[in-house]
């Protein structure tokens, strides 16, 4: 799915119909804010990291998440704390891969491509920052170390290795 369109669009086009893929997607909901909470599934590190960043940038977290479900899995977490604006499914009109979620942060921002970096884990994110035109720093995870990342700007192995990263690019 991280070339293009997302598992319900590919559902569609293969035929399935309409009140059945919405059924899946009701039941996959329901399991996944089971999930999200009974697991901690905060990156290590990542609250120390965003603190000391957020001394000198503007931060901003733009998700596909559904608001619900990024409000469930950070209600006890402390990084919103830490930014400017977070930007959910909801408030954009076409999901990553496609650059409208990175041009939605960017007028929330007020900023410039050449004034942005967009930190990403997924070949979809990614895409969406190439398509925006935006510099993208990626770090993978054990679910995204096989993607593409041909086209980011910066390769980081870890969140904790973005604080020297920047001080680099600066």
């Amino acid at each position: 799915m991280a070339r293009g369109g997302n598992a319900w669009e590919v559902a569609s086009k293969a035929g399935i119909s309409k009140e059945e893929i919405d059924a899946k997607r009701k039941h996959r909901d329901i399991y996944y804010r089971e999930f999200i909470s009974k697991h901690d599934i905060e990156i290590p590190g990542v609250v120390d990291v965003i603190a000391e960043l957020s001394k000198h940038y503007k931060m901003g977290i733009v998700t596909t998440s559904r608001r619900v479900d990024f409000d469930l899995i950070h209600h006890s977490k402390h990084i919103t704390q830490y930014m400017d604006f977070t930007l959910c499914v909801e408030e954009y009109t076409r999901s990553k891969p496609h650059p409208d979620p990175y041009l939605a942060g960017m007028k929330k921002f007020g900023a410039t491509k050449d004034e942005c970096l967009v930190i990403e884990d997924s070949e979809r994110g990614l895409t969406a920052a190439f398509n925006a035109g935006i510099e993208c720093a990626v770090v993978a995870n054990e679910f995204t170390s096989t993607h593409n990342f041909s086209k980011a700007s910066y390769r980081i192995q870890t969140l904790k290795d973005l604080v020297s990263l920047l001080q680099s690019i600066d």
